[in-house]
């Protein structure tokens, strides 16, 4: 338990003199995480250089000694203890916690950073440097710790916007979309939660949130280990419940890393090696060069691994794995990133020699892989398939147009590196063409095709440079329903790009999708929302969607609790309320009784939101919060302040301090303040 400030200002288990050395250490213990999580990483990385600011002023306060200190004095250091003590906690959390619980609750984990960064401004500020005797040099250092501190606001960089909608596809039961594989290969890959090591610590993490629940709902802890077994899944290791005891060792059999020697480990499927080859990273090496590298390698009996001679120059894969690199069109390392100097593979016999004889040492069974010669053949076949696909295209016989359509459209759907191979082939620029073919389940297949291949990220700026959008827009107004849902979905694959948001929305692309959002299928509805949240991320994107109706639409999409959109119409319009116009129409009367009311009966996300939306309504126009409090909203946040989710605890928190604070209120009506 941390030790709590006494009536002297000491701290309960430290002596006076303990104190300093005891924040000193926490300030070298945080130097020393490396491994912070991605989407709390620049976070954490600004707090500890901070924390470091200090040292000068706590050695200088060791050199000084404590003995003479007043009470005032002593009681600042015990409240600066417990701010460092605060931090290294939180710290500790980003370096070792489980990456999709800090993604999940990225905004609740920058509230803590800022009250970190509160407690240490406190402390601070109180300090009496002048009674202390603390050099002038110090206290310049500490003046600039406390005004990097005051100037730290909160969560002023932009949200990794794709991130947030990946998650909330994922975290939705409702959307069965095939797509999902793509979206959740995305999400491992921003996670760093692809390799079967990084997940045999995601699980150990998890299991340890789930057990200490730390204010964890029960439906938010469901959703992080349902997607930890869709990882699982995707890593193609065997599922076992994340709440069930150690983590099984059958999850381990595809990379037992822990009892095999790392440098017998290929660096891309972290798997023991069977084939290990040679790849020639830099440019300066001659062909002849690495060959005599190769057969120094092959009579050397004590090498463990080609890195450790010939460091920079030579690096070791798994045959199949280095392949299906190359094969996807690298022509680099992917352990160096050096571009590499022959695609060429040669055996690594020395590797290969001293792995049989640990396995055979250990009693260890080598995983059987069936040995092809030529084992790039397969993909040599794809990509022969793929140029003749691609040729079709421009085939004037409209039934060979439409099988290769339908075949690319498939290879892009079930493959990443297709989708490379498909663009590096020349596949973009025919497929463009042929979005204004006059045939409509011609049109559906290619649009659909376009959609697979936006995935890939380079894909989005190709196709879009290509001039797709317009003709996307235009099968979006009349094409078939699956033309029109597709066509939605790949405006808001291409939006992730910002360029790309703007030309949808100057090439009048929103008020279709408001119309899809209207009219459209149930799952053209979900198409269209997705976009159009994606779109509205940009501020002149917000007034044309206004302009186009989409205001009147969400509230639809509210009332109608059979679509079950509600998080996502309440998602958009968070975004759309930031707007004056938006602000105007969602201020009407009809939106009030009905966010009142879902933040009565709404799933705890709806009330999230729902609250989330009043309180951005009443900042701005505390006429709002009077109508809400008509229909008896004081009671529903009472409620969500006991009992709601972390981030609509506090924003009821701050709607209830907000409303205490508008003088206008008359608080004796049917309220108890």
């Amino acid at each position: 338990m941390e030790g709590e400030t006494g009536e002297k200002g000491s701290v309960c288990g430290s002596s006076e003199g303990d104190v300093i050395g005891e924040m000193m250490e926490v300030i070298e213990n945080v130097g020393s995480y490396v491994g912070f999580r991605r989407t709390q990483r620049k976070e954490s990385l600004n707090l500890v250089r901070r924390l470091k600011l200090l040292v000068p002023l706590l050695e200088e306060l060791r050199e000084l000694g404590t003995a003479a200190f007043s009470g005032e004095a002593l009681g600042c250091l015990a409240r600066l203890k417990k701010a460092l003590v605060s931090a290294k906690k939180l710290l500790k959390s980003c370096n070792y916690g489980s990456k999709i619980y800090l993604a999940h609750e990225s905004e609740a984990v920058a509230v803590r950073f800022h009250a970190v960064y509160d407690k240490l401004n406190q402390a601070l500020d109180d300090l009496p440097y002048n009674d202390l005797g603390i050099s002038d040099e110090v206290k310049e250092q500490v003046e600039l710790m406390r005004m990097q501190l005051k100037r730290a606001k909160r969560r002023t960089e932009t949200q990794d916007i794709e991130l947030a909608m990946d998650l909330m596809v994922v975290f939705s039961k409702k959307d069965d979309r095939n797509a999902d594989t793509a979206i959740l290969e995305r999400l491992a890959s921003k996670l760093e939660l692809r390799t079967v090591a990084d997940l045999k610590v995601e699980t150990a993490a998890v299991r340890k949130l789930v057990k200490q629940r730390a204010g964890l709902s029960a439906e938010a802890s469901q959703q992080i280990v349902e997607l930890l077994g869709k990882f699982k899944k995707l890593a193609g290791m065997e599922e076992s419940s994340v709440l069930d005891g150690p983590v099984s060792s059958r999850n381990l059999q595809k990379c037992p890393s822990l009892a095999i020697p790392h440098e017998f480990l290929c660096p891309i499927s972290l798997e023991i090696m069977t084939d290990p080859v040679i790849v020639a990273t830099g440019q300066v090496i001659s062909y002849e060069l690495y060959e005599s590298f190769r057969i120094i390698l092959a009579m050397l009996s004590t090498v463990i691994q080609s890195d450790i001679v010939f460091p920079g120059i030579l690096k070791t894969y798994e045959r199949e794995s280095i392949q299906k690199w190359l094969d996807s069109d690298h022509h680099s390392c992917p352990k160096t990133g050096q571009n590499l100097a022959h695609l060429s593979l040669a055996p690594n016999y020395a590797l290969r020699n001293l792995i049989l004889q640990w396995c055979e040492k250990n009693q260890f069974e080598l995983p059987r892989k069936g040995v092809k010669a030529g084992s790039n053949g397969s993909s040599i076949e794809v990509k022969q398939k793929i140029s003749s696909l691609v040729q079709n295209l421009s085939s004037s016989e409209p039934d060979v147009q439409r099988k290769a359509i339908m075949k690319i459209r498939m290879l892009a759907k079930e493959n990443p590196d297709n989708r490379i191979r498909i663009a590096n082939r020349g596949g973009i620029p025919p497929l463009v063409q042929l979005l204004s073919y006059p045939d409509s389940k011609l049109q559906e297949h290619t649009v659909t095709a376009l959609l697979n291949l936006s995935i890939d990220e380079a894909n989005k700026r190709l196709i879009a440079r290509e001039g797709a959008i317009p003709a996307i827009i235009e099968i979006l107004q009349n094409g078939t329903d699956e033309a029109r849902e597709n066509s939605a979905a790949a405006l808001f694959s291409l939006s992730m790009l910002d360029e790309n948001k703007v030309m949808i929305g100057s090439l009048n692309g929103i008020p279709p999708l408001v119309n899809l959002l209207q009219n459209g299928t149930t799952r053209g509805k979900k198409d269209a929302a997705t976009a159009l949240f994606n779109l509205s991320l940009n501020q002149s994107n917000k007034s044309r969607a206004i302009k186009a109706g989409i205001i009147p639409a969400l509230l639809h999409l509210l009332e109608d609790k059979n679509l079950g959109m509600i998080d996502e119409a309440l998602s958009i319009l968070l975004l759309l309320v930031s707007h004056p116009e938006g602000r105007t129409e969602i201020g009407r009367l009809s939106f009030i009784v009905t966010l009142v009311e879902i933040m009565k009966d709404g799933t705890p996300k709806n009330k999230e939101c729902a609250t989330s939306v009043l309180l951005e309504l009443g900042l701005n126009n505390s006429s709002f919060i009077l109508a809400a409090l008509q229909y008896g909203v004081y009671d529903h946040l009472v409620e969500i302040m006991r009992c709601g989710t972390n981030r609509a605890q506090r924003k009821a928190n701050c709607l209830l301090q907000h409303m205490y604070k508008c003088e206008h209120i008359p608080w004796n009506f049917n309220v108890e303040a």
